[in-house]
């Protein structure tokens, strides 16, 4: 009967309301599994991918991060598996994913909605040893996770056979792009049956991939629930125009000053998420950092340690940007403007997931002006600028601003590499002075300040005055009162 339902809803798709799993033809035992998750309803993307699924179609699926795209093929993947058996050095199916951290991501997707069947898995990925993989892959699998590289230097050592492999899942196929992975993807199609089934999946559909999907999908179901690179409509986004100098000190502001309880700081360099979270740390912020040149299993340990509360703030190169489902993730900080408009929606997509709100915010440098228009040209639309009527936390009036102006510090301290993306931190009195005690260093703040009117400040100065930044002088009287970024006066009167 239930077949006869999603026959039905497949050759009739408008007339078909699917309200939940249920109604989506999957297994007793899967429900069960599925309700014990905490899932009632389907989302767009699996009310319409699974039931294509289960009959045996050829699917692609865009979709945006954060809705649900890797249960709509995990689920089905389960029922579809229920039936055969498992033979040594040859995956029933196979699910290509770009980066390892996916490929975990999916793998726990099985673990946790294949409980009530038998199913073996087994993981294949760089960054650790191969002996427990070959031994999983030579007592045989029902579903295999993987990521090119680490499949291809197997199949070539002749430790895998791709010939018994029946339904093929390349997910994230955009970031495969990205990453120079088509010509293995397409290596392995070629090893594969001609007859099977193949499910595609990507946030974007650029012409390699429309190419690729012409070339080894047959007859395919498109599924697109959003428009192409749009954004999560919970995650309210803003970009702010600053200074690559002030970069550091304007993200200190956002961390204290905007309600934030778990946040993501993505950069483009690996050299700026190490001393980036280094200097966040020396300003008392709990933070960690994962990137393309930490081990598998330290990236492993830090990404536990952010989930389990650890830590919550995570810097973090683009091998974070897919992905990631960790949950209550309040804040995502592009550090850096990404340089593919693609990340944009990736990165800022892991807050606002499940339903939850989310911000986001995108520093933008000088230099990164045609970045940033590429990033709105891609979703359609304006990023606000960030201005004070967004601020999260109560301000002070401007009678009380004038009030305490006499008693007024200047702007917290830059630290010690508050310079450009990646510069390596000046040698002698500057490193010194961001290491000595605070107790020290404003005996000497207040004497230059003290001196400012004399003939001698400019030889006082001398080494010093590239400290020394346009938000140092008073700020005028108005609604804003102690520390302020200079990026919150734009756009203001």
């Amino acid at each position: 009967m239930a077949c006869a339902a999603l026959r039905a809803c497949f050759k009739h798709p408008e007339t078909c309301i699917l309200t939940t799993f249920a109604d989506l033809g999957l297994s007793p035992e899967l429900l069960k599994a599925v309700d014990a998750a905490g899932y009632t309803e389907p989302t767009p993307i699996q009310a319409e991918a699974i039931p294509a699924t289960l009959m045996m179609k050829d699917l692609i699926g865009i979709a945006q991060t954060g809705t649900g795209k890797t249960a709509s093929f995990v689920l089905p993947m389960i029922d579809v598996l229920a039936s055969g058996r498992r033979r040594a050095l040859m995956p029933r199916s196979l699910i290509l994913e770009p980066t390892r951290e996916l490929a975990a991501q999916v793998a726990e997707n099985f673990e946790k909605y294949g409980k009530n069947h038998d199913l073996k898995m087994a993981l294949l990925i760089g960054g650790v040893q191969m002996g427990d993989q070959v031994k999983a892959l030579n007592e045989g699998v029902d579903v295999l996770i993987a990521t090119p590289g680490r499949l291809m230097d197997l199949f070539e050592r002749g430790k895998i056979l791709l010939n018994g492999c029946d339904l093929l899942v390349i997910d994230e196929a955009d970031r495969m792009l990205d990453m120079g992975f088509i010509p293995d993807i397409e290596f392995i199609c070629e090893k594969l049956p001609e007859q099977r089934q193949t499910l595609l999946f990507s946030a974007t559909m650029p012409p390699p991939i429309e190419k690729l999907a012409k070339k080894f999908l047959d007859n395919p179901k498109r599924i697109e629930v959003s428009r192409r690179a749009s954004t999560n409509e919970n995650i309210t986004a803003f970009k702010i125009p600053v200074k690559s100098r002030e970069k550091r000190s304007t993200l200190r502001w956002l961390l204290n000053n905007d309600l934030v309880e778990t946040a993501i700081i993505f950069a483009n360099r690996k050299t700026t998420v190490r001393e980036l979270n280094k200097s966040l740390q020396r300003h008392g912020f709990s933070s960690g950092e994962i990137h393309g040149d930490i081990d598998q299993a330290s990236r492993n340990k830090e990404l536990q340690r952010f989930k389990d509360g650890e830590i919550n703030i995570l810097v973090a190169s683009d091998v974070a940007a897919r992905g990631l489902d960790i949950k209550g993730v309040s804040h995502v900080f592009n550090f850096d403007t990404p340089w593919h408009p693609d990340d944009y929606v990736h990165r800022i997509g892991r807050t606002g997931r499940a339903g939850n709100k989310g911000r986001a915010f995108t520093f933008v440098a000088p230099e990164d002006g045609e970045a940033i228009e590429n990033v709105e040209k891609l979703t359609g639309s304006a990023i606000n600028i960030f201005g004070k009527d967004d601020v999260r936390v109560d301000l002070p009036k401007a009678a009380q601003k004038k009030a305490s102006a006499p008693q007024k510090k200047s702007v917290p301290e830059q630290d010690d590499s508050d310079s450009e993306p990646d510069e390596k931190p000046k040698r002698g009195g500057r490193r010194k002075s961001a290491e000595a005690p605070a107790e020290e260093r404003k005996p000497a703040r207040s004497s230059r300040n003290a001196d400012r009117g004399s003939d001698d400040r400019k030889a006082d100065s001398r080494g010093r005055s590239r400290r020394r930044e346009p938000e140092d002088d008073p700020v005028p009287a108005g609604e804003w009162n102690g520390p302020q970024p200079g990026f919150l006066n734009v756009g203001f009167d």
